[in-house]
């Protein structure tokens, strides 16, 4: 692993970097921990949180498409309308809407994004494989 590539980094890349890995790691103890606990609660907050956080600092990331915005933004809005409906269906009492959203925020907003984000010559290619 060569981390020159991200302490040399963007300041929206190592906060990009930094949020995911934290919503992946509250995101993945929320679906192992029993659901509706304070913890769940907890952990849940947090990861809309860092997802929401993820997706604003992915805003100021245009290095695919020399300072404009590329095919990969297009997870940006998912990722905010997808924290919305989260939120949203669990203040209604929409458990398994509530649920439905959280599994498609966590595999379309995360796990996907973060899967594109080891393609050659991008930031976590280089990290682990540069």
């Amino acid at each position: 692993m060569n981390f020159e590539y991200i302490t040399q980094a963007s300041p929206a890349i190592q906060i990009h970097l930094v949020t995911a890995l934290a919503a992946l790691v509250f995101g993945t103890i929320m679906w192992l921990r029993p659901k509706g606990t304070k913890s769940h609660k907890f952990m849940g907050r947090a990861f809309i949180m860092m997802m929401v956080v993820t997706a604003i600092s992915a805003y100021f990331i245009r290095t695919l498409a020399n300072g404009s915005f590329s095919w990969i933004h297009i997870f940006v809005p998912i990722t905010l309308i997808g924290s919305w409906q989260v939120v949203s269906s669990i203040r209604k009492g929409h458990i398994k809407k509530h649920k439905a959203h959280v599994r498609n925020m966590f595999f379309a907003a995360l796990m996907i994004p973060g899967a594109f984000s080891f393609m050659p010559g991008r930031t976590m290619w280089m990290l682990f494989f540069g």
